[in-house]
């Protein structure tokens, strides 16, 4: 009933709001047809004053010139407000024509749209119907909100938790992962997979620190497996954090050899404390950044948060980068580098390579003429 009084409501004002203009009547005041009467019987008060002798001639003369004149604009207007007439009678009969169509047709308008566009015989869809709806018709946030519906249901399915702590990860709703990460630890039990995670969350929540859960976390995961790169690498951040610089640099050298795909990242991390990133070890990969990441790159980035993996570009980036100034390098390496750096945002470093593959490479013609195609294109 409530819904029907509003249309009610709403359909009123949007005629008020139409049909206002046309009760608007506008024009200039118009000479009435009774001064032409008034102004004769002056003429004949004139006369009579001039035969009692109340006046002189002279004076009647003149009174009878002015009384004239007004006379004749009095008939001249009263004339031309007779044509006018027609005019005016036919813009009203337009105005009562156009205030009975507002009157009829916004109302049985807005009854049609209503009933063809709305659905006013269906029922109240509460959320817990529409979450029960396709799975493919739902968004992002009503999959978040049936899940969350279905572990308030159900909170001991661990599947679930696991799942979602992936999407508030996604989300950077870190705190939301870290503990449905601790819930599907419960729940499924641990291994150095799960462990891991639920350090990487305690640590986005915190702020990138390295806090006693999470240092507790990644040394399960390693006990487990040794060779699970992410806790040994915060390991090696709570040491720095600690302040204990060396140990964080000797922790990442260990891991290089192990770890070529990250060698570039380490090697960063380790130039960022102090240390000599010194080379890669015998046996390892060829330099990363030399021939762009690979599919165990996007694994090994995969696997980490949204602020290491900007960090391990970064890293491979600066990689190149050195290698190209102190080794040289293909017009290709430099182009990337320098596609790089636009990509990452880094307009000034991509000025600087620039200039760098320039003089690199001056005594090709050919390349030099594909940086400048390059610059342009970037609009450096």
């Amino acid at each position: 009933m409530l819904l029907w009084i509003a249309l009610a409501a709403m359909t009123g004002l949007a005629a008020l709001a139409l049909l206002w203009p046309l009760a608007q009547r506008g024009g200039a005041v118009t000479p009435q047809a009774s001064d032409v009467a008034i102004y004769k019987d002056q003429l004949a008060e004139i006369d009579r004053d001039l035969e009692r002798g109340l006046i002189a001639g002279s004076e009647a003369q003149a009174a009878r010139i002015e009384v004239s004149r007004r006379l004749i604009e009095a008939d001249e207007g009263e004339k031309a407000e007779k044509d006018r007439q027609p005019a005016a009678q036919a813009a009203s009969g337009r105005r009562r024509f156009a205030a009975c169509v507002v009157l009829v047709a916004v109302p049985l308008l807005s009854l049609g749209l209503y009933a063809y566009l709305g659905s006013p015989s269906s029922p109240d869809q509460p959320l817990a119907a529409r979450l029960d709806d396709n799975i493919e018709n739902a968004s992002l946030d009503e999959l978040v909100a049936r899940v969350e519906a279905k572990l308030a249901e159900n909170p001991e399915d661990g599947r679930g938790w696991e799942l979602m702590a992936q999407i508030y990860l996604r989300q950077q709703r870190f705190e939301d992962a870290k503990q449905a990460y601790a819930n599907a630890l419960r729940l499924l039990g641990s291994t150095a997979e799960r462990e891991a995670n639920f350090g990487v969350a305690v640590v986005a929540a915190a702020d990138r620190m390295v806090t006693a859960d999470a240092k507790a976390a990644f040394q399960r995961a390693l006990k487990l497996d040794p060779k699970e790169f992410r806790s040994a690498y915060f390991l090696g951040l709570a040491r720095e954090q600690d302040g204990d610089k060396n140990g964080a640099i000797e922790a990442w050298q260990a891991l290089i050899a192990d770890n070529p795909n990250a060698a570039d990242f380490l090697r960063q991390e380790i130039a960022r404390v102090g240390g000599q990133p010194g080379s890669a070890p015998d046996g390892a990969a060829p330099d990363t950044a030399a021939r762009g990441p690979s599919q165990d790159d996007v694994r090994a980035a995969q696997a980490m948060t949204p602020q290491e993996r900007g960090k391990m570009i970064q890293g491979m980036v600066s990689g190149l980068s050195e290698r190209l100034k102190s080794q040289g390098g293909s017009p290709e390496e430099w182009m990337k580098l320098i596609k790089a750096y636009s990509v990452l945002g880094q307009a000034d470093n991509a000025r600087t390579a620039l200039a760098d593959a320039r003089k690199a490479l001056a005594n090709s013609p050919d390349a030099v003429r594909q940086m400048d195609e390059l610059s342009k294109a970037l609009g450096l």
